[in-house]
């Protein structure tokens, strides 16, 4: 997924009209969802004209691709954490779910755009599918390290990771999304994530058949 750069805005209230429209959008999104949303939507959360708007993005699909590159690139440096060497396997399923928490409670307006234009465009459907991508990869290698320790003997380590990537991106939607974002437990979710996480792959003995 490649994004063209946009210029550096000229001036300092150039910069701060644009980030007052992105942090309205933001708000918009995680409230309506980005089909439900419209440019007048956002601009009068803004307190902006319509106009304001197309002097920085050409539609609001043009600016959650630019959100979906910095998404991107930050979910991956969460992800990377829960890899680091030398953790305990309890260890790592807490990072592991810490991070995809995370990366939803501060992107959840970009993870929901990207995610719901992918069910209408295919070029955004390749952008959710590369943000999945490497959460998917690192759980997959997870697994496979979990296995050589004789942990889900004969289970398939990437459909694990699928399932287990499909379950968090469902439930940290539905704990953040609306209203969800100011009511819900951090703590007390991470917890519920890393110990389905860690039941999940460090279990002794074969799937039932």
């Amino acid at each position: 997924m490649t994004v063209a750069p946009r210029e550096q805005l000229p001036t300092q209230r150039g910069r701060q009209t644009q980030a007052a429209i992105d942090a309205a959008a933001r708000s918009v999104v995680a409230r309506k969802g980005i089909l439900a949303t419209t440019i007048s939507d956002i601009a009068a959360e803004a307190g902006r004209s319509t106009a304001s708007f197309y002097n920085y993005y050409d539609s609001k699909e043009a600016m959650v691709r630019e959100w979906a590159v910095r998404f991107r690139d930050e979910a991956r440096d969460r992800a990377r954490a829960a890899a680091a060497p030398d953790l305990s396997n309890s260890e790592r399923a807490h990072r592991a779910a810490a991070a995809h928490w995370n990366t939803y409670r501060h992107q959840l307006a970009e993870i929901i755009s990207v995610s719901q234009l992918a069910m209408v465009s295919d070029d955004f459907a390749q952008y959710w599918a590369d943000i999945c991508e490497l959460p998917i990869e690192l759980i997959t290698s997870m697994v496979k390290h979990a296995q050589q320790q004789g942990f889900c003997a004969g289970d398939d380590p990437h459909l694990i990771a699928v399932a287990l990537v499909s379950m968090l991106n469902q439930f940290c939607y539905t704990q953040l999304s609306g209203d969800g974002a100011k009511t819900a437990d951090d703590d007390a979710c991470i917890t519920t994530l890393a110990n389905i996480f860690y039941r999940t792959i460090y279990y002794g003995g074969t799937s039932p058949r």
